[in-house]
């Protein structure tokens, strides 16, 4: 057997007189048949799954990529008008990139996106990961079910009626803010919390906790309830207390999953903590503070007609957002954590 596959004198004289380029993409080619012929395989094996997922895909590519050919109006000064398609625009290159980045109140907008995302960004985790380690501790299983269903609740409330909430317990005309504090004599007179810039954006932040933590120690109960057993009564024989327990078997146990929630949610920075609460509870007075990418959009491609300039700064968002994703995810992989590329 071996006889019949040995190669002849003639056929080595003819691989020996072989250019060496031809050499080598014969080699590749040998090796990427099998390849191609196990990926068909696994693509007959679970064609099932593919066509279930054909709805999803055809859904994204319709409506995540079918409207990318729309940046297009970002290099051009856009006119919408009958019988002009979008190719017969006036080109302007990067016109609208240079306005946009020499505009101040573009620059005082992305202060603003980025403040109030970071500060919903850490308020976020922080709160979520204690109230799950703090559920974890709770023995009793109805107590801790019936704190969880409270926490829960406000996620399935939409943004309009939050919002109208916050605004009615930050009002000055009975208030529940204004007059707990004023009982407690941690102020005088009421507080016109929404009229006043510098604490917007505390606002923004306090009011996304009180709306998503609960929602979002699921993913962290999960990932507690993963973790060995045998490690925390190896730990109370050692003499462990529940912080240390805690500090030294939970938290490590959990770090996968805390490091790739944060990578997801950098690629949300430029997001500004949502878009709905900045728009119901923001007023002229704190416009300065309450103005956000999504709302700066919004208000030069809709109300005042410049699509080209709202585009561009969509355009922007998109690619920072991208470029922050991939950068957590290195970051991430040199530091050899988890990664969500």
């Amino acid at each position: 057997m071996e006889r019949l596959f040995r190669p002849s004198a003639r056929s080595r004289q003819e691989a020996e007189a072989m250019p060496q380029h031809n050499i080598h993409k014969l080699e590749v080619a040998t090796r990427s048949a099998p390849r191609t012929a196990t990926f068909l395989r696994k693509m007959v094996r679970q064609r099932q799954l593919i066509i279930m997922s054909l709805p999803m895909v055809a859904y994204v590519l319709l409506f995540a990529y079918g409207p990318l050919w729309g940046w297009l109006m970002a290099f051009q000064n856009f006119k919408p008008m009958a019988g002009t398609s979008i190719f017969e625009q006036k080109w302007v290159g990067l016109d609208q990139f240079k306005f946009l980045f020499m505009d101040e109140g573009f620059i005082r907008v992305l202060r603003n996106t980025i403040g109030m995302s970071f500060i919903s960004l850490i308020l976020g985790f922080v709160t979520a990961i204690g109230l799950a380690l703090l559920l974890n501790e709770i023995k009793k299983t109805g107590f801790k079910r019936l704190i969880q269903t409270i926490s829960y609740l406000p996620h399935f409330l939409s943004w309009i009626i939050v919002t109208g909430l916050v605004s009615m317990a930050l009002s000055t005309e009975g208030g529940i803010v204004n007059i707990v504090l004023m009982k407690l004599h941690i102020i005088n007179e009421p507080i016109l919390w929404l009229g006043e810039g510098k604490y917007f954006w505390g606002i923004v932040g306090m009011t996304n906790v009180w709306k998503e933590v609960g929602w979002n120690t699921i993913i962290y109960l999960a990932a507690i309830a993963s973790v060995d057993p045998s490690l925390y009564e190896a730990a109370e024989v050692d003499g462990a207390g529940r912080y240390r327990k805690i500090w030294n078997i939970t938290l490590p146990g959990i770090r996968p999953i805390i490091v790739i929630l944060l990578i997801m949610n950098v690629g949300w920075i430029l997001n500004g903590g949502g878009f709905d609460i900045q728009y119901f509870l923001g007023n002229g007075q704190v416009l300065d503070w309450s103005e956000t990418i999504d709302i700066f959009v919004l208000k030069y491609g809709l109300k005042l007609g410049n699509y080209s300039l709202g585009v561009a700064a969509g355009i922007f968002k998109t690619v920072v957002s991208i470029i922050l994703l991939y950068c957590a995810n290195l970051l991430a992989k040199r530091l050899g954590e988890e990664r969500l590329i």
